[in-house]
């Protein structure tokens, strides 16, 4: 925690400098950051070091399926109000990216720090977080990730006993269930759009039961706790019922969710709502996410969307027809290989825009729109897609690794 000055060891200090080297080679060889192989290559050279460069941290992690790493950077952004942050903002959320990005935060007070599903009680462990954020769990990277439940129940097992102030979304059962075990919650109303991964109970399996916006289980009794914070509209109630504006450059009602907890985390570190959602309005894009960008005499607003939840905040914000939309889905290592989950999506909400289809796998998502019934165009570039579009912004939407190909591809 914040207040331990001590250096770092030489042992420390050298597996730093090695990390940053191997970055920089990596940068220069044109292969990205740098952030991931400058991890592994100081952990190599020192395992504890994730831990050593947190000890003078206040640390908050942030863990879910969706919104993580837009939610890390409001955290950040309204944390700022109170001292300086280190923050792994461009998403390198495993142990080695999180070591890179804390390897820079010598001077910081606070750390906010985004972290894969996978490895969450693995860095609580490692870095004695002050605070956690739960946002949400759904199914994502099938081939790769364990079982929602499976998952839930691992996060619970981690954080039984933690020490940590647990932000968590009220309205997801997974999510309900994996913080229950912690002595501290602070229960957020984030609301949940997506709902198909739990309608069994976490508890005993049982059937859920969900009247309205409320949810419990008709078997053992588990059900929605009370909420202290609330997205209420465009507002943020707060534990004393006052009302505070959402002003976001971020659209849609995901973002209002992300805002929410975002207040709640903050009023954790003594940062007033009304000071904090004052500085997310500054927060315009999350790692190209939400840019409107010119491509051939054209503005391309870049959309991200990796798994079904996500594709269904995504069309909530879309412009309506009939505006036209263009979609591009890989399966790489970092997308999962697996791309059943197409099957999941309404994509009838497509409906009435032109659609566009590219990415590896854009044959998959062919047959997935053609069942749908909808009218689609498969096109081999960005460049013809434009071409074909009718007139207006066009709305892009992509996968994780699609949409890292339509950013170079349009220089973002």
């Amino acid at each position: 925690m914040s207040g331990n000055t001590d250096p770092l060891s030489p042992r420390a200090k050298l597996a730093v400098t090695a990390g940053k080297a191997a970055a920089a080679v990596s940068r220069a060889a044109g292969r990205g950051s740098g952030s991931v192989i400058g991890g592994k290559v100081a952990l190599r050279l020192d395992p504890e070091l994730l831990g050593r460069l947190a000890t003078h941290l206040d640390v908050v992690l942030v863990s879910a399926t969706n919104g993580k790493t837009t939610t890390t950077r409001l955290i950040a952004e309204a944390l700022r109000a109170s001292g300086p942050v280190v923050s792994n903002a461009l998403g390198a959320n495993m142990p080695a990216g999180i070591t890179s990005a804390l390897a820079g935060g010598s001077d910081a007070k606070y750390g906010v720090i985004e972290v894969d599903e996978k490895y969450l009680a693995g860095v609580a462990r490692d870095v004695d977080p002050k605070a956690i954020a739960l946002l949400n769990l759904s199914r994502d990277q099938l081939d790769r990730a364990a079982e929602t439940r499976m998952l839930a129940e691992k996060w619970r097992e981690g954080l039984s006993g933690s020490k940590a102030v647990v932000i968590a979304n009220a309205d997801d059962p997974l999510v309900v269930w994996a913080a229950s075990s912690s002595p501290n919650v602070v229960w957020v109303a984030a609301g949940q759009e997506w709902k198909d991964d739990a309608w069994s109970c976490p508890s005993c399996g049982g059937v859920m039961q969900r009247p309205g916006d409320d949810w419990f289980c008709g078997e053992c009794g588990f059900r929605r706790p009370a909420p202290s914070w609330v997205l209420s509209g465009d507002h943020v109630l707060d534990p004393h019922g006052s009302a505070w504006p959402i002003h976001l450059q971020l659209p849609g009602r995901a973002n209002k969710a992300n805002a929410t907890s975002s207040a709640a985390v903050a009023a954790v570190f003594g940062v007033p709502p009304q000071v904090a959602l004052e500085r997310m309005y500054q927060v315009q894009a999350v790692a190209g996410r939400y840019d409107v960008v010119q491509f051939q005499g054209r503005d391309l607003r870049l959309l991200l969307a990796k798994n079904p939840a996500g594709w269904l905040e995504t069309f909530s914000l879309i412009d309506p027809p009939p505006t036209p939309v263009i979609l591009s889905v890989n399966a790489r290592g970092a997308d999962g290989t697996d791309t059943s989950w197409l099957w999941d999506v309404d994509y009838t909400r497509l409906a009435g825009h032109p659609i566009f289809v590219l990415g590896d796998r854009k044959l998959d998502l062919a047959v997935r729109l053609e069942v749908a019934n909808l009218d689609f165009r498969v096109c081999e570039s960005l460049d013809e897609a434009v071409q074909l579009a009718p007139p207006g912004r066009i709305e892009t939407i992509a996968n994780y690794t699609a949409f890292q190909d339509l950013r170079r591809r349009v220089g973002n």
